[in-house]
């Protein structure tokens, strides 16, 4: 069994018994997403372009899993997003991204559970203040799942984490 497969399973075994309906991962390119697909709980993918304009995710995969019955969330990085054009462009660093920088001390993971939680409740897609299982990985499979009741990115500040299930570094 992969790592992948490893915190998926996981993941699905403590959203059901600590009784979490909603599973929020990400997903570059739908695989791990396919893992989800039967696991009887409501499944949010979040995916960004990691180019301009250009989307890992095919539309073809998009429309089967929302076929299946998950909700998918395409949108700029809730930690970084409009910020980052400030700094690159004249240097230094924002609060937003020391934030990510943070959460990164616990492991790339970790950011991104709460960054993608973060997007799929301001997009509408899991309700508010309400316990999710999020998923997310370090660039080659998920390896982090987070117990966690995400704040909107206006209340970013106000996001709880109760269980960090797994994490890589």
């Amino acid at each position: 069994m992969t790592e992948t497969e490893q915190t998926v399973a996981l993941a699905i075994k403590a959203a059901k018994e600590r009784d979490i309906h909603h599973i929020v991962v990400a997903s570059t390119h739908g695989d791990t997403l396919e893992l989800l697909k039967d696991c009887g709980l409501h499944v949010v993918g979040v995916t960004t372009a990691y180019d301009k304009g250009v989307c890992g995710l095919s539309e073809e995969k998009r429309k089967a899993f929302e076929a299946m019955g998950m909700d998918i969330v395409t949108a700029g990085h809730a930690l970084s997003g409009a910020e980052r054009s400030f700094s690159r462009k004249y240097g230094g660093y924002g609060p937003t991204e020391i934030v990510a920088d943070t959460l990164r001390m616990f492991g790339q993971g970790t950011k991104v559970c709460v960054e993608i939680s973060t997007m799929a409740l301001d997009a509408g897609k899991i309700p508010y203040q309400e316990k999710v299982l999020a998923i997310a990985d370090n660039g080659s499979g998920a390896n982090t799942a987070l117990v966690l009741t995400p704040a909107s990115s206006n209340a970013l500040l106000d996001t709880k984490i109760y269980e960090i299930l797994c994490k890589g570094l």
